[in-house]
């Protein structure tokens, strides 16, 4: 974009306001906005721009300039906005002010579609500078279902068919702040509250109207809960999207969004209001209820859960783990707490990634690593078999380690593999620390997985994964790309290693992409388009189970691996990959450990293979025994930020370090 470019946008936005007809300013705005916006993120330029074709859409005809202002409602709204720089702040504050009045102006004359409406309406709230403006980004009405963030844990809950047109409201209407806060000086909203016929939402939503009149008539105060500002859009949309019994319905819908929502992680109730923006400000858990579990261990069984679908409880107090009947099943093992606490606040953070070093000779470690000072990645290694530390802290990341990886190589050489959020490799001898490679940043986007492809001539490769759906086999000597995946290229959630019976140890990869589909890749052709010998799983049975896979992990059997997919629910599937068909019945969902998934397989030393499945920022686990269906829960005092396994152990990363949980009774 260039100064000439938007000289040539002002002067034809600047012909329009004079004579009335619609030149060709609408296509060198679409062309120009991607210069200001791209996938989420805002441009600095914007800030320095925006100002001045506020001020020229101002003068257009109202009607002319709908779309302008959803589309600069969508700017100042987006996901990645940095701060405006400090000598744009004035000028930007003004240009926000003025298109308030603009877009509310155009929303006063223009009968636009339903959702088109509906968009603007969000961009005027945007404007005035309230937070639920935020759903511009998120919402697509008209959707079934409703995904919401919770606001206490973070984690995702899928509403199925949410939309509905209900004859009677199944709740009653939001309330306002007691004292209400009217906006001083003039401002826009004084005729939106008069548009607002009583007929407009039908009279079982009476009530909710009349909280729309009542924020708009105060000027949409930043206090304004958000319930109370979404009955004002839904409103808005009833009074002017058209036809307009379109409107009264999509507002009906869009009303549904005052009322609650319970957390099925950490139980706990919101409005729904709360869910939909990224940290919205002031907002309370409606209610706390007490913590409960509904599993008990059964009278006569043993503890380990052997036999069939057996329920057992485990909860943790302090450093020791305690059956329901209260006697000790083992003791928690804590690693080296002082590894990062030079270096890295912990207790904020968290530990961001666990992966499993086997040595030559038999010795153990675990890595780990989160954030140091700055955000800069910090990495640790312990002796697995009692927590000490033995390399680290290893500095020299410089941005958050969010992926580790092991890679033996045929010389007998194990290396770690990290990568950060801003794309950065970093690779390290296991057993010195000493860096291999010195990170290097690169613009496939942040690093969202790493694993190690075997391949039958022997070659050992990096697999990594990125947000922006890169997937690249790397040689472990460089790090350089020598190869790559996914040629659909969407982004990538979780990745994994599974090794399968063919000669050489050939293993393939298995990746979730952010859309809940699941890819299998062979990395021993050089052509990402030939599937090789990898089978893709059957779409059939994914579906059937309503499974929206979101991490996937390699689980070892005597004869092969399986795969695990997990989705946010806490539903895991096993799968056969050489056949891509599910092998029994699954692991059914459960509260408390569902939203995004975490998986953690080993092999117990009695030969039984074992699944520790939990999710971010929980405080549960649960182990679960494929073979018999026995599933083992684990309440724990810390929140669970990555697993890994080692034999009978899971170690599990959380918000204040890493510890290790006995799997068998000690």
């Amino acid at each position: 974009m260039t100064a000439e470019e938007v000289q040539a946008l002002l002067e034809e936005m600047a012909s329009t306001a004079v004579t009335g007809a619609d030149i060709e300013w609408r296509q060198t705005w679409t062309d120009m906005a991607g210069d200001l916006l791209d996938d989420g993120t805002v441009f600095d330029s914007a800030y320095a721009v925006l100002p001045y074709l506020v001020e020229a859409a101002a003068e257009l005809p109202p009607e002319q300039s709908v779309d302008f202002w959803v589309d600069a409602g969508i700017i100042v709204t987006a996901e990645d906005r940095p701060p405006v720089p400090a000598d744009l702040q004035a000028g930007f504050g003004a240009a926000l002010r003025l298109a308030e009045q603009a877009a509310v102006r155009s929303f006063l004359t223009a009968n636009a579609p339903a959702k088109v409406c509906f968009q603007l309406a969000l961009g005027c709230v945007a404007f005035a500078g309230h937070h639920i403006g935020a759903a511009l980004w998120d919402l697509e009405p008209g959707e079934s279902y409703l995904q919401l963030v919770c606001p206490g844990c973070e984690y995702d809950t899928e509403i199925e068919e949410f939309f509905v047109d209900p004859v009677h409201p199944p709740f009653a209407a939001p309330e306002l702040p007691d004292p209400d806060r009217t906006r001083e000086g003039r401002h826009p909203w004084g005729e939106v509250a008069d548009a607002l016929r009583e007929e407009t939402l039908g009279q079982e939503w009476a009530p909710f109207l009349r909280v729309a009149r009542d924020v708009a008539a105060a000027g949409v105060p930043v206090e304004t809960p958000g319930p109370a500002v979404l009955c004002l859009v839904a409103g808005m949309v009833a009074a002017k999207g058209t036809p307009h019994w379109v409107g009264a319905e999509r507002a009906r819908q869009l009303t549904l969004l005052t009322g609650d929502f319970r957390c099925w992680n950490c139980e706990q109730t919101w409005t729904i209001a709360d869910g939909l923006v990224e940290s919205p400000d002031g907002t309370h858990p409606l209610s706390r209820p007490p913590r409960t579990s509904t599993a008990v261990e059964r009278p006569g069984e043993e503890a380990s859960g052997a036999a069939t679908g057996a329920t057992a409880v485990l909860r943790q107090e302090g450093n020791v783990l305690l059956a329901t009947d209260g006697t000790p099943w083992g003791r928690t093992r804590v690693f080296s707490a002082s590894a990062f606490s030079d270096s890295a606040p912990v207790s904020s953070n968290g530990v961001d990634a666990l992966t499993v070093v086997s040595l030559p000779g038999g010795k153990t470690l675990m890595a780990g690593a989160c954030a140091g000072v700055g955000d800069k990645g910090v990495v640790c290694l312990w002796d697995a078999a009692d927590g000490r530390l033995v390399l680290g802290p290893l500095s020299g990341h410089p941005d958050r380690v969010r992926a580790l990886t092991t890679l033996p190589l045929a010389d007998g050489r194990v290396l770690l593999a990290s990568g950060g959020d801003s794309g950065t490799i970093a690779l390290w001898d296991a057993v010195t620390g000493q860096p291999v490679r010195e990170p290097v940043a690169n613009w496939l986007g942040e690093v969202t997985g790493m694993c190690t492809a075997s391949l039958a001539d022997g070659r050992t490769l990096l697999v990594t994964a990125t947000s922006r759906g890169a997937v690249r086999l790397r040689d472990p000597a460089t790090g350089e790309p020598v190869g790559r995946l996914n040629p659909s290229g969407r982004p990538i959630r979780s990745i994994a290693a599974v090794p399968v019976l063919l000669p050489g140890g050939h293993t393939l990869i298995a990746a979730a992409d952010t859309q809940c589909g699941v890819h299998m890749w062979d990395p021993a052709v050089d052509d990402p388009w030939d599937p090789g010998v990898a089978v893709q799983l059957k779409d059939r049975a994914l579906s059937d189970a309503g499974h929206r896979v979101a991490a996937v992990a390699a689980v070892p059997t005597p004869d092969a691996a399986l795969l695990a997919t997990g989705d946010d629910r806490g539903v895991v599937m096993l799968w056969d990959v050489a056949a891509g068909i599910p092998v029994g019945e699954g692991l059914a969902p459960a509260t408390g450990t569902a939203g995004v998934p975490v998986m953690a397989a080993t092999t117990l030393h009695d030969g039984r293979t074992v699944l520790v499945v939990g999710s971010k920022r929980g405080r549960g686990l649960r182990v679960w025994d494929p073979a018999s269906g026995a599933v083992r829960q684990i309440s724990l005092e810390v929140a669970v930020t990555c697993l890994a396994a080692v034999g009978s152990e899971v170690i599990v990363g959380h918000d204040h370090g890493v510890l290790g949980l006995p799997l068998t009774r000690q």
